[in-house]
């Protein structure tokens, strides 16, 4: 539990100051689609780039499987005759 805390937190406290400029009538400084949106495509490219880090061999697998499919034709004759 003491690992969502700081997240149960900062969601309360955006949700006071939220209620807070609604009573206000104030506007919020930064549109919230466009910040959100901003926010939820730098977590994506972090966690991204972690999750690439953490897995060079699927990337390297990846790579080498495109290399190959130039040579497709090649290596689909090479299957055919080890049949």
């Amino acid at each position: 539990m003491s690992q969502l805390q700081p997240y149960i937190l900062s969601l309360v406290v955006g949700f006071g100051v939220g209620a807070i400029y609604a009573g206000l009538a104030v506007k919020s400084p930064a549109p919230p689609i466009i910040a959100l949106l901003g926010l939820l495509g730098m977590v994506a490219g972090e966690a991204g780039v972690q999750w690439l880090k953490g897995h060079q061999n699927f990337v390297q697998a990846c790579l080498h499987e495109k290399s190959f499919a130039v040579n497709a034709p090649d290596r689909v004759a090479k299957d055919r005759d080890a049949l």
